[in-house]
Formats: structure tokens, C-alpha cells, sequence
């Protein structure tokens, strides 16, 4: 279930395009890494458009008075025959206040919130939603258009509010069908084939335009211009740029963490803990129960404080940090960790820093490396350190993956799955080289590998005939000479001991 929580957050959106463009500066890293963080932030060119809410009949003012959408594909604007709020939209309950369907809306948006997100979001299942009652104006064609709520849209992205266009838009073809609202065709193929009453499935493609006014006949590319630029002459919206990539959340109602140095004061309101009273440190006596909400929350001596502008009784945040915030700068402070005047020495991380090469599992390219390049973009503007990226070379190691025994499937070694291997046993059994020398040979280290048991006793019985073969010849390994004269060498043995010297080089 989700509920609405005052918490705290990063606002790493404001660094999203200096987070994309400087991707290029990381030549030294994988190529499916800076993919994988392209695509996290997400960055999409469209159209904001803002549809005007149409007055309530009886006359009672509203939150707002229009709303407003973000789309990449304005060229289908023609088509919108409804539109969509996502359960969570802002003022939502006041914009039915009084109406027929207030309740209705209600007990959907509450519904809304126990569903998962991942089955909101899934392509399959069938679509559901309420009619608020409301309506709202087309800009383009000033059609007014029935404004429901469903929970396939999320406030995440854009506005939370979706211009429906179920001719050309998969979930809203599905979502028309399921409750018969219209469905107008005004993308053409180039075939120009199609026919709204003969479509048994929304086309997604770019094509052209028809039925849309003085667009009709423009390619797609090119009323996407041109409409684009229509919104912002009349003022009703323009070109936007948005980012997939959300606000980092850090608050976590956990006791492990470092406390958020916030108080709350009933006369000041929300104060920062001042420079010269941090840090501030989690208390060792609190009382660990069986359910989500924060231990720090019923410790008194840890919330009970004074507010460092007044003085009068206030309560600490008990929220904790998420713990990526520490491992977003971690390696700046390896450099002077005994230092307890400051957090980073700035001559030592300019002089050893950024690193030359950090290793790491590619699940991190996300999360952990994300953050740490936004960290040390903030560290670098703030003047604190000279570098705006904090890893010059990345390598991901693969991840050492086997079979489960409860379906038969491949996964990372995980103790849920009961994949693991006990490194203790195979040791006792066959020894450590034989486990260093598996490991070794499994795969190239970038790359995932399949742990077979079957493997490591092959590795067992090679080191077993290796072994077999010194001891047989050790009378002559004895009176090998220490030191050998390569021009004392004939032709073959000259050539073995080059071969020998690079297998050598090879593999130290």
C-alpha cells in the first residue's frame, strides 16, 4: 500500500543533462554502462500542452484551472478523446468535491494505492478507471473531452496527467475499448490503408497527418514542428524537455543510516542542525518491533532535543539517510579519514583523485555510480574538489551465476534462491588452489559466468596429474640449474625458454 510521507529528497534532476552530456567524457568505461545510465535519465524532447478545465456547473471554484500534459507525440493531438490523471494528482479530491462521483473517484483512488506499481504499469491485464465528472478543452480543435483517472499513469513521468489518444496509443486503445469511449484515426500509414473502424489495434508509427485541421497532410516529424511552435504563439504550451530520472528519495524509516540532521520546532518550524553540532549520532538504546515504522521514532532521548535557533523543546527527524548517500562519496574520505576538522581534504582527493580505475558489478550502474557522479558534481560546485567525475576507468566484473535447484533456472548466486555455494566445503574437499584455479578458468572476468560443480572436480584432476608430473620428475627438477645462459641454449630450447618467459609475462 502506498501512503503519502513528508520525506526528503536529493534533487538530482537539476543535474540530469550535466549527468547525461559529461557520459562522454567516460571513454574509459563500458559502453552498456553509460547505455544503461542514458537511459535511467531518460531525456525526452515534446510538447507541453495545457488544457483548460471546463467550470463546474454549479459554480464552486476550483484548485486549478487547467491542466496540463507532456507528450512526444503532439501530432496526434486530433485524436485525444478523453483525458487521464493518475490516481495521485494533486488536488484530485477537490476537483469532484461535491459531485456524483466523488465517491466513486474516491474509493478508486484508494484502490489505486494498494495496487503495486509493477502491475500498474504491466502491459498485460485489464485496464481500470473511474470518470471524475469533469471535462477539459482541446486547445487545438476546442473539443471537450471527458477527464477520467486510471492507475496506468503514474505522476512519475510528466505531469501525471496523459492526453488519451487511443487510435495511436496501445494502453489507450485498450483502456477506449474496455470502457467504449471514441477513437479517432488521424495518423495515416503511407499506405494510407487504415480505417478506424476496421483497426484491431492502435498504430503506434509515425505516418500522416488527417482529419487535424490545418496539420492535415504534414508528415509526423513535421507537425510535431509546426504544431509545437503553434502552442507557443498562442500560449496554451510550447517545446519541454523531460527527464525520466526522478528526485533521489534518501529518507528511509530505519534504524541503520545516518540521522537527517533536521528538527522540527513548533515556533521556527523546519531547522537545520548547525555545522558545529554535528555529527549527529544514532543512540544505542532502542527497541527493534516487527513492523515499517522507524525504532528512532519512539526513542525519546534520541527525538526530544532543543531547537538550535530558539531554544524551546522541538523533535528530530527520525528518518535516516538512504545508504547509498554514503557510498556515493566514500573514496573522497578514504583519504583523510582521521580528519575530524573536516569531511574531505581538498589537496589530497585533487592530488590522488579521481580514481584511475574502479572495479564493480555492473547492477551498480544505476544506483551507486549514478550517485556518485552526481555527488561529486555537487562537491566539485560547491569548490570543495577540483574533478567533476569521480572514475576516470570502470570495470564491471560478471556476475558468477548457477543453476537452482528449486526451478532449474540460472540466477546470480543468492541465498533466496539457494544457488550458493559454501567456498568452506569445496575447500575442505578439494583444496583452495583447486578453487582459486576454477575461478580463474571459469570465464573472462567480465563477463557472467555458470558455476559448475561438474568444473570444479576437473579442475581437481588437473591439478592432480600437474601434481603427479613435478613429483615423478623431482630428482630432475632438483638439479635444474637456478639460473639459465640463453646463449648457452641450442635452437629448441633457446625457443621453449622464450615461450616459457612469455607464459610468464602472460599471466603476472
Amino acid at each position: 500500500e502506498m501512503r503519502e510521507l513528508e520525506q526528503w529528497f536529493f534533487r538530482i534532476s537539476a543535474y540530469a543533462q550535466r549527468l547525461l552530456d559529461d557520459l562522454e567524457k567516460l571513454q574509459g568505461w563500458p559502453e552498456r554502462v553509460r547505455t544503461m545510465q542514458a537511459n535511467w535519465i531518460g531525456r525526452s524532447e515534446g510538447t507541453r500542452v495545457e488544457f483548460a478545465l471546463v467550470p463546474r456547473a454549479d459554480g464552486r471554484e476550483d484548485p486549478f484551472s487547467t491542466v496540463p500534459c507532456f507528450t512526444t507525440r503532439v501530432d496526434t493531438i486530433y485524436g485525444c478523446t478523453y483525458m487521464v490523471l493518475a490516481p495521485e494528482y494533486p488536488s484530485l479530491l477537490d476537483l469532484v468535491r461535491g459531485l456524483p462521483q466523488e465517491e466513486a473517484v474516491r474509493a478508486y483512488v484508494d484502490q489505486a494505492r494498494r495496487k503495486p506499481r509493477a502491475v500498474r504499469t504491466a502491459e498485460t491485464g485489464e485496464k481500470s478507471g473511474v470518470f471524475t465528472g469533469r471535462y477539459v478543452v482541446n486547445p487545438y480543435n476546442g473539443e471537450k473531452v471527458p477527464l477520467w483517472v486510471a492507475d496506468y499513469v503514474l505522476m512519475e513521468y510528466g505531469t501525471g496527467a496523459v492526453m488519451a489518444v487511443p487510435a495511436h496509443d496501445t494502453r489507450d486503445w485498450e483502456f477506449a475499448h474496455r470502457f467504449g469511449l471514441d477513437i479517432k484515426l488521424v495518423i495515416q500509414n503511407p499506405e494510407r490503408t487504415l480505417r478506424a473502424d476496421r483497426m484491431d489495434q492502435a498504430y503506434t508509427e509515425y505516418g500522416v497527418l488527417v482529419d487535424s485541421g490545418p496539420f492535415s497532410g504534414l508528415s509526423s516529424a513535421e507537425a510535431i514542428r509546426k504544431m509545437t511552435a503553434f502552442a507557443a504563439e498562442k500560449g496554451f504550451g510550447g517545446p519541454q524537455v523531460h527527464y525520466r530520472l526522478r528526485d533521489w528519495l534518501i529518507s528511509r524509516q530505519r534504524y541503520w543510516g545516518a540521522p537527517i540532521p533536521i528538527v522540527y520546532c513548533d515556533r521556527c518550524g523546519i531547522v537545520p542542525v548547525p555545522e558545529d553540532q554535528l555529527p549527529v549520532r544514532l543512540p544505542d538504546n532502542v527497541e527493534f518491533r516487527p513492523h515499517g515504522e522507524s525504532p528512532l521514532k519512539r526513542c525519546e532521548e534520541f527525538v526530544n532535543t532543543a531547537c538550535p535557533r530558539c531554544g524551546g523543546p522541538s523533535r528530530r527527524e527520525s528518518d535516516t539517510m538512504d545508504t547509498f548517500v554514503d557510498s556515493s562519496w566514500y573514496f573522497l574520505r578514504y583519504l583523510s579519514p582521521h580528519d575530524d576538522k573536516q569531511a574531505i581534504d581538498r589537496d589530497a582527493c585533487n592530488r590522488w583523485l579521481p580514481v584511475d580505475q574502479y572495479i564493480g558489478g555492473v547492477e551498480h550502474a544505476i544506483l551507486h555510480l549514478l550517485y556518485a557522479r552526481f555527488f561529486t558534481k555537487v562537491l566539485y560546485d560547491m569548490g570543495l574538489i577540483g574533478f567533476d567525475e569521480p572514475f576516470a576507468h570502470l570495470f564491471t566484473q560478471g556476475m558468477i551465476c548457477k543453476r537452482s535447484k528449486r526451478d532449474g533456472k540460472l540466477y546470480k548466486m543468492s541465498k533466496s534462491r539457494g544457488n550458493v555455494v559454501s567456498p568452506d566445503r569445496l575447500i575442505e574437499e578439494y583444496g583452495a588452489d583447486t578453487v582459486r584455479l576454477y575461478t580463474l578458468f571459469i570465464g573472462p572476468p567480465e563477463k557472467d559466468a555458470e558455476w559448475s560443480d561438474q568444473g570444479v572436480e576437473g579442475a581437481y584432476r588437473f591439478l592432480r596429474r600437474l601434481w603427479k608430473k613435478v613429483y615423478d620428475h623431482r630428482d630432475l627438477l632438483r638439479k635444474a640449474a637456478a639460473e639459465v645462459d640463453p646463449g648457452a641454449l641450442g635452437p629448441e630450447e633457446a625457443e621453449l625458454y622464450r615461450f616459457t618467459n612469455l607464459a610468464i609475462k602472460s599471466v603476472t
